[in-house]
């Protein structure tokens, strides 16, 4: 069977690599990145290009050219996922085009499912394989996978999980397509929830919420957009953190970890400082000079 792919981020990549008869890869342009804003590829372009695989880089996925030479290489089946442009209805015109995504549809629909089935505190979440409609995420089911969500995962763990789901649920849908079996299920629109895209107001933490809520803030932003506190007036980066049983004073942290919030306390595992890299909270803690517990105060935009 022969695909047409089209992605940019690391989330479609295990399909990408599983797939068979690879026609062309389509993928956004190269952006600058990193401190040296050099132009780099997106991670599907620079695999495509080290696999020798067929690659266009494009702008306007929907310009007329672009079209034809897309159509032109007469796939059976097209992949769509973590793209980041619209096909048009002229462009999907007669075409099997499926697309992964990274909930349970039709929970989460939009551009950070991942982050926002963390911060509400889910306990399971997946990836669907759907047909393309003209509203976002809320074409036709044709498969599934489901993962839990553990106390302590981040939305950087379940990314990396959830892309992982991918292969087996595209590959089967592609074989249903081959011989006709492929079973649609439309999504109950009465149920289906909004997962729009996160900023750094999305992550404010204070020490009035809740320890739940303050819990899947911190792992739900992580590793972006990152919430932020002062300790004793210097600011640093919760990059995780589990339920804690230990009390503790709201607004506090103690030596070993131990942040207070309303009603209760959560337990920081990993810490970010300022230009630093992620680590252990002990081996933050030890390199520290606090006499603890230390005060824990909003960062204010």
């Amino acid at each position: 069977m022969k695909i047409v792919f089209f992605g940019s981020g690391s989330f479609g990549l295990p399909v990408l690599e599983s797939l068979g008869h690879v026609a062309l890869v389509v993928s956004q342009p190269d952006r600058p990145a990193g401190r040296s804003r050099r132009d780099t590829p997106t991670p599907i372009a620079a695999h495509a290009e080290l696999s020798g695989m067929p690659l266009l880089r494009v702008k306007n996925v929907n310009d007329p050219a672009v079209m034809e030479t897309i159509r032109s290489a007469k796939a059976d089946a097209w992949v769509i996922i973590a793209f980041g442009q619209k096909l048009s209805p002229a462009l999907l015109a007669d075409q099997f085009a499926i697309n992964l995504h990274g909930s349970l549809l039709p929970r989460w629909r939009g551009a950070a499912p991942i982050h926002h089935a963390v911060m509400a505190g889910d306990s399971q979440t997946g990836v669907s394989v759907i047909t393309l409609a003209d509203r976002m995420d809320a074409g036709d089911v044709l498969a599934t996978a489901t993962i839990n969500i553990g106390l302590c995962d981040t939305t950087g763990d379940l990314h990396d999980s959830l892309s992982l789901l991918g292969p087996c649920c595209v590959n089967r849908v592609l074989q249903e397509f081959a011989v006709g079996t492929v079973h649609a299920q439309p999504q109950d629109e009465s149920v289906a929830t909004a997962a729009p895209k996160l900023s750094r107001q999305s992550a404010a933490i204070s020490s009035d919420m809740s320890a739940a809520d303050l819990r899947c803030r911190i792992n739900g932003c992580a590793p972006w957009p990152g919430c932020d506190g002062l300790i004793d007036g210097q600011p640093l980066r919760f990059a995780r953190a589990t339920a804690s049983d230990t009390p503790a004073q709201p607004g506090t942290l103690s030596r070993e970890g131990v942040l207070g919030c309303n009603g209760g306390a959560v337990q920081l595992l990993e810490v970010q400082p300022r230009g630093g890299r992620v680590m252990s909270f002990a081996d933050w803690a030890n390199g520290c000079q606090h006499a603890w517990p230390v005060r824990f105060e909003a960062v204010r935009s």
